[in-house]
């Protein structure tokens, strides 16, 4: 999609109503929409995070958002497929400001370049104990992007057009945090698979863009 005809869309987005766990729900296993419910007492503690869905043109104006690929580590989110972002520290003023920060630090873009359009549904994720806030933002011209190596192994760079492919969501079997192997829907994005909260927080973004685009 032409950037500049997104730009005069997405002005659109605040006054649509969020749809939160009907689209986040369509991308998880059955059996734990009744868990995620289960866990709103461990929300209460969970540690704050920030993460930025951010949208810019590439050098043919098409319209583009950036993920990143997480390096291989010794934690719940070792080699996954994520938004730029990071938890809350004490220089932040607010959860934006954590994922705009972070969005810098880990891919690059300047801070004073990015207008954040809105806040979406959070997303409480129990292998790590993160409440995560996600916001979509804008960048008008394309980034120069420059990754964060000890934390990111790759940028992904995912055209509007092929998010909107309703052909890329498939279903997945992957090893989770409790060893335990299960099926799940997943975006298959650039070859990538993209599960988990972050294929949640996506499912919202992509009802919300059906309804302006």
């Amino acid at each position: 999609m032409n950037f500049d005809e997104f730009l005069e869309s997405i002005s659109k987005i605040k006054n649509i109503p969020l749809p939160a766990e009907a689209s986040q729900f369509k991308m998880v296993p059955s059996f734990r929409q009744e868990l995620l419910r289960q866990q709103k007492d461990a929300i209460k503690n969970a540690k704050k995070a920030g993460v930025l869905a951010l949208f810019y043109p590439n050098n043919e104006n098409e319209t583009t958002f950036v993920l990143i690929l997480r390096k291989v580590y010794k934690g719940a989110h070792s080699g996954q497929v994520a938004f730029p972002g990071g938890k809350l520290e004490s220089i932040d003023k607010s959860l934006q400001d954590a994922a705009v920060r972070e969005t810098f630090e880990e891919v690059g873009v300047p801070i004073k370049n990015i207008k954040v359009i809105r806040e979406l549904t959070e997303v409480y994720i129990p292998p790590s104990n993160f409440y995560v806030h996600p916001f979509i933002g804008v960048l008008e011209n394309q980034p120069d992007f420059i990754k964060q190596d000890d934390e990111v192994e790759a940028i992904i760079e995912i055209k509007l057009q092929h998010f909107l492919d309703e052909k890329i969501v498939i279903k997945k079997t992957v090893k989770t945090s409790y060893s335990l192997e299960v099926e799940v829907p997943a975006f298959n994005l650039n070859g990538h698979v993209v599960w988990g909260a972050t294929a949640m927080m996506l499912s919202e973004i992509k009802d919300l863009l059906k309804q302006l685009l």
